[in-house]
């Protein structure tokens, strides 16, 4: 008894010498605890750098976004008397050079002052030659960067002048303007009226060679001049032919004339309130288009082209701006269209000056008020009261940056201008904007040109469309494989090929986009556009072949099927998919022949759908690829793990295995099936590559599956290194990454809701 007492005693006193000391102890919990207290913070600490990464890619997407909305600003900065312009002589154009430094006066008696912006000090006076004797009854001014200025005299003749300046470096570092004055058609007056009767109203265009000047008698008669410069190349004489036409059918009396630089339109407006639209293309049959009445109490008081003189901006007596531009019909003919009214004035319209390179304009009125406006956008920008006294005429600087008004008195004053972004409103980016040179207002995304007096279009509409238009096809390619592939890999499939198909999935995805989006572009889109009969026979084929393989497999002695194991079964269906695939390409070109007169896509053109050959469903297999192991991963996990005991005791009841799977599995995994689903939808969404290699980029907002997309992540890569940085475009397309954001933030957070209450419906099993 006692020699078993000790010996129970000493294995004690072992198994006490084996366990850590008090000490020991204690030092193990500090460690724990310093170890659970890193792990919680910094676990903690990760999710708050997560969210802050998050919150902080917002913010400055917001930063540079935010300037684009900002208000336009007028603040006056000086005034002073008009230079050296004599009492009585009437002011008849104002203009200022690009760097805003130098101003110009052009005044009724042919005089024109050169002057300094900041100050109004004098720098240069010039004078018009014009005929002796003669008085000046008219003046008129050209397309606004062309700088011509046209006078009309009583007499029937007339002058055009070029205002220019040049500009050199004396000292190396500061720069000198030197104002002067060019005669397109040399200095001697020009004959425009044969009768010499005094001309009331003048306009002229120049464009390479052709000068044409648009003019109206004192009697109401319109006139248009045409002139052709030819030098000859042996004696370097130049020579002047001159043309000159009648217009014919209006009785009102001309108030304004308007000339096309393309030499396609003249307008002319009269004391009625109507505008006269001529077609002149044919010079040999000019013919009236058509009069329009712009008000009906009032009249035209003032009337300028937009840049690039197709849009037509009219003012009238009772302070209506609108915008007009000729739109072809389907016979294809012109007819002028009033596209979108302004925010009106108070009094009477009596100037309006056009921005030089984008389609804005600034318009006075003889209440003393200046507004600026944008047409494309339907922007009502800025307006202030410069003057208590009428405002005759104003003039802003091509930079936007400043503009010159002068009142009734005589008052000069210079404002300084903030209006840097005014092409962005709501209206542009989401709704229908009427572009000129359309037949109806569209979503249209053409941000950029080779031309100065380009419109740009920048609406989101054709970029969301696409956005969504490549996740939508991209998805239903990817979910069916996806989601049935991870169902039968996870319940119906054996663990050894399992172990090989899941990461073989898995492992598409280290695949690079760029890859994939490279061989869609190069290889498959040809490919599909020659075996177009192929890719239909397969989705018919394909599902139908499986079906009927496994019929024939129920049908076939049970001692040939026990020897497939179970969960390989799969595996059979591999030489299936192979000789159903190798027959329908092979038949392709026959069955084009057979059905399609040869040739599948001209057949679709018939039908009147159009194809390209990288469109929609190039897009939809090669993402598909990219997103299938996104949702497979997922799906195939959530389906795995369902608690082996809901399938043991549904089996146990006497449920199938298919039984088992539809009403207890599905219903278990769903939320993982659906969170796999979201993040497959959100990887495509914001895919570049595929999309930018195999779609053609065309900003087009139809879901025709044979047709491309732009979408807003492709447009961005494309277009963004060549911005220049604080642009409109630039800001423009940080607005589309903003949306881009916050479109994919919106979409997970509907899914993380749709999944917590999926779970907490079917936690309960």
């Amino acid at each position: 008894m006692s020699v078993t007492s000790s010996t129970s005693s000493g294995a004690n006193q072992r198994r006490t010498d084996l366990l850590p000391s008090r000490e020991q102890r204690m030092k193990l919990r500090r460690k724990r605890a310093i170890k659970d207290g890193i792990s919680r913070y910094g676990i903690g600490a990760a999710g708050i750098g997560v969210v802050a990464a998050l919150a902080l890619i917002f913010v400055y997407l917001f930063s540079e976004v935010v300037p684009m909305f900002k208000s336009a600003t007028m603040e006056p900065e000086f005034s002073y008397p008009l230079p050296a312009v004599s009492v009585g002589d009437d002011l008849v154009h104002l203009a200022m050079e690009r760097y805003e430094e130098l101003g110009a006066v052009f005044t009724l008696s042919g005089q024109v002052s050169f002057f300094e912006v900041d100050g109004g000090a004098l720098r240069r006076v010039m004078t018009i030659p014009r005929p002796e004797g003669a008085a000046t009854t008219a003046s008129g001014i050209g397309e606004g960067r062309s700088g011509l200025v046209a006078y009309g005299y009583d007499n029937g003749q007339a002058s055009l002048v070029r205002h220019t300046y040049s500009n050199s470096f004396p000292t190396g570092t500061q720069r000198v303007i030197e104002p002067n004055l060019e005669f397109p058609l040399g200095e001697s007056p020009l004959t425009i009226d044969e009768q010499g009767r005094a001309l009331s109203v003048i306009n002229a265009q120049k464009r390479g060679d052709d000068v044409y000047i648009g003019a109206a008698t004192e009697d109401g008669e319109v006139l248009l001049a045409t002139f052709r410069s030819r030098t000859n190349m042996m004696t370097g004489e130049t020579t002047l032919d001159k043309n000159v036409y009648t217009l014919e059918g209006f009785d009102g009396k001309p108030q304004h004339i308007l000339l096309n630089d393309r030499f396609r339109h003249l307008y002319v407006a009269d004391d009625k309130g109507y505008i006269h639209h001529y077609n002149i293309i044919n010079l040999n049959r000019i013919e009236l288009v058509e009069s329009i009445q712009v008000t009906d109490n009032g009249r035209v008081t003032a009337m300028d082209f937009l840049v690039g003189t197709v849009s037509v901006i009219t003012g009238t007596s009772d302070g209506q701006v609108a915008q007009w531009f000729p739109v072809r019909d389907d016979f294809n003919q012109y007819s002028l269209k009033r596209i979108r009214d302004f925010q009106g004035y108070a009094g009477a319209i009596t100037d309006i000056s056009p921005e030089n390179f984008r389609k804005g304009f600034w318009v006075a009125d003889d209440t003393g008020m200046v507004g600026g406006h944008y047409a494309t956008a339907a922007n009502n920008l800025v307006r202030r009261q410069l003057s208590d006294l009428p405002i005759n005429q104003i003039s802003i600087s091509p930079r936007y940056e400043r503009m010159l008004s002068v009142d009734q008195s005589g008052e000069m004053q210079v404002t300084e201008i903030w209006n840097r972004h005014p092409e962005t409103s709501f209206s542009s980016l989401w709704q229908k904007v009427w572009y000129e040179g359309r037949s109806s207002p569209d979503y249209v995304w053409q941000s950029s040109s080779g031309s100065d007096e380009f419109e740009p279009k920048m609406s989101f509409v054709p970029l969301s469309i696409g956005t969504l238009k490549a996740a939508f096809y991209a998805m239903l390619f990817a979910m069916p494989l996806a989601i049935m592939g991870a169902i039968y890999t996870a319940y119906f499939m054996t663990p050894k090929l399992r172990g090989l198909v899941k990461p073989s999935i898995e492992i598409m995805e280290a695949l690079p986009t760029v890859i994939l989006g490279f061989l869609a572009g190069l290889w498959l889109a040809p490919f599909v556009e020659g075996h177009l009969p192929a890719v239909f026979s397969i989705l018919i084929l394909m599902p139908l072949s499986m079906l009927g393989f496994g019929l024939a497999w129920s049908q076939v002695p049970q001692s040939w099927r026990n020897a497939i194991p179970t969960g390989w079964e799969a595996v059979l269906l591999v030489p299936v998919i192979i000789l159903v695939g190798y027959i329908c390409v092979t038949l392709s070109p026959n069955v084009e022949v057979w059905f399609f007169d040869g040739s599948m896509r001209q057949w679709f053109t018939d039908q009147g759908i159009t194809y390209d050959q990288r469109n929609a469903l190039i897009v939809g297999v090669a993402m598909g690829f990219a997103v299938i192991p996104t949702i497979f991963s997922i799906a195939e996990d959530a389906v795995f793990n369902v608690p082996r005991h809901l399938t043991q005791g549904s089996l146990a009841l006497g449920a199938t295995s298919w039984q088992t799977m539809v009403g207890v599995v599905l219903p278990t995994a769903s939320p993982g099936i659906f969170s796999g689903v979201m993040m497959g939808f959100g990887r495509a969404i914001g895919e570049t590559m595929i999309v930018l290699m195999a779609t053609g980029n065309s900003p087009i907002t139809n879901f025709n599956i044979f047709e491309g997309m732009r979408t807003l992540s492709a447009n961005i890569a494309v277009e963004l290194p060549e911005t220049a940085v604080g642009s409109t475009h630039f800001r423009t397309l940080f607005l589309a990454a903003l949306v881009l954001f916050v479109l994919t933030f919106v979409l997970n957070t509907i899914a993380e809701v749709v999944r917590q209450r999926l779970r907490k419906r079917y936690s309960s099993l």
